[in-house]
């Protein structure tokens, strides 16, 4: 049986997740850190992190820590942690293949005692019921007997300086007691805030994937009432203001659901409550009003152009962020795209400006080409989609600048007054 002293460490997977948990693991410990992308593995030689989320500095302070994309260089390591995406595909069911590959490839590897932990977000009985098989079927070993799992659910927030992986309480299980006691000792080795040890991998599993689903939950009621409000004339965000002066107030706000968490994990349970028989009304009802969310946004703009007597098809409309969230590259799942394919429907030709966002990811991911800069009295429409420093930092004068003298702006942040814009979410 592995001990807290003879651990090796290999992180499989160093997006957005992995790779500041393999930089906290290698400033003291020997770490393996694995990506499939070479050119990732490359980058990070070179102290580059194209995510942003670990600078220069720390990746230097990793000195224990080293990167490769060749499988067969983990063979001396023996506890495991598995962070690859876990996206849904085009009909939002569970796309588990990254998962099924990682497993296969950890199970060419796999030795007596070793020690698998599954981070990336599943659906509850995923870790047993998909990815145990898949270990033994490659390793030929029994699990329990010959080798053992766990599971600690990421909490990494993309672009979030403040909330970062050693100071969120981690949530850790494994597939016995001794395990799980190892794999909470193995993270407080680097988890400041501490752990939270779960009563096994489905409650581990499980409560991960219900913390996504209630923002979702949430985030599609206030989209609901923004909805009703704007109908009744009446600013939503007055009325949050209002209604957060009462103690227990949640303070969400209305907006696009995108990104690789919110937007993606209530359909991983919803799945299985329909494997089980079950049809989950509300989580769907939730669902299906934020993915509608893009639409509705445009639906406003046009009506607030006509009323203004601008000619809707063959106008240009700018859209200020392509990125899922503030302040962050992350490009996946954003909810923006709906936005900018609404408008190709009107005809209206689209610019995206994003400062943040790789333009070659943005052509290969959604075939789309981001502006390098606006122009100004260069549009009819405005959308500040996405609440960017670079954005907040120009103004209402300088982004009213880029349209013609009569233009709609459509602030979805909350970034400026109503009355500085035509209309708010």
């Amino acid at each position: 049986m592995l001990n807290i002293d003879n651990i090796k460490i290999a992180v499989i997977g160093l997006g957005y997740v992995g790779l500041p948990l393999a930089v906290e693991f290698g400033k003291n410990h020997s770490v393996i850190g694995f990506d499939i992308n070479a050119e990732r593995i490359s980058a990070l030689n070179t102290g580059i992190d194209h995510t942003l989320e670990v600078g220069e500095e720390e990746l230097a302070e990793a000195t224990h820590l080293r990167y490769s994309s060749d499988i067969n260089e983990l063979k001396d390591c023996n506890f495991f942690i598995v962070t690859v995406p876990t996206p849904i595909d085009d009909y939002k069911q569970p796309d588990l293949t990254p998962l099924i590959k990682a497993s296969e490839a950890i199970g060419s590897l796999l030795k007596k005692d070793d020690i698998v932990v599954y981070e990336s977000t599943v659906y509850p009985g995923a870790t047993e019921e998909v990815c145990i098989p898949v270990l033994e079927k490659v390793s030929g070993l029994s699990f329990n007997q010959d080798f053992y799992a766990g599971y600690s659910p990421e909490r990494i927030n993309p672009g979030d300086k403040e909330h970062r992986v050693t100071n969120i309480l981690k949530v850790t299980a494994g597939s016995t007691p001794e395990v799980a006691d190892l794999v909470d000792e193995v993270y407080n080795l680097v988890i400041t805030a501490g752990t939270h040890k779960a009563a096994s991998i489905k409650v581990a599993e499980a409560a991960k994937v219900i913390e996504n689903t209630q923002r979702d939950v949430n985030i599609a009621l206030i989209n609901e009432l923004a909805v009703i409000f704007n109908k009744m004339g009446i600013d939503t965000q007055a009325v949050l203001e209002a209604a957060g002066t009462k103690w227990n107030f949640l303070p969400f706000r209305p907006g696009l659901v995108g990104g690789h968490c919110i937007g993606v994990d209530p359909y991983y349970l919803t799945h299985k409550a329909q494997a089980i028989g079950y049809n989950p009304e509300i989580i769907l009802a939730g669902r299906r009003l934020n993915d509608s969310m893009g639409e509705y946004v445009v639906t406003q703009l046009v009506k607030t152009m006509i009323k203004k007597r601008i000619q809707v098809e063959g106008a240009k409309v700018l859209v200020l962020g392509l990125s899922f969230k503030e302040n962050c590259p992350d490009v996946r799942n954003t909810k923006v795209i709906d936005i900018v394919h609404e408008l190709e429907e009107y005809n209206i030709d689209v610019d995206v400006y994003d400062p943040w966002v790789d333009k070659a990811e943005a052509e290969r991911e959604y075939n789309i080409t981001p502006i390098s800069k606006p122009t100004v009295n260069n549009y009819d429409g405005i959308i500040l989609a996405v609440a960017h420093n670079e954005f907040v930092d120009l103004g209402i004068e300088q982004i009213r600048a880029f349209g013609k003298n009569e233009h709609v702006l459509y602030d979805l942040k909350y970034v400026f007054t109503k009355e500085d814009t035509d209309i708010r979410l």
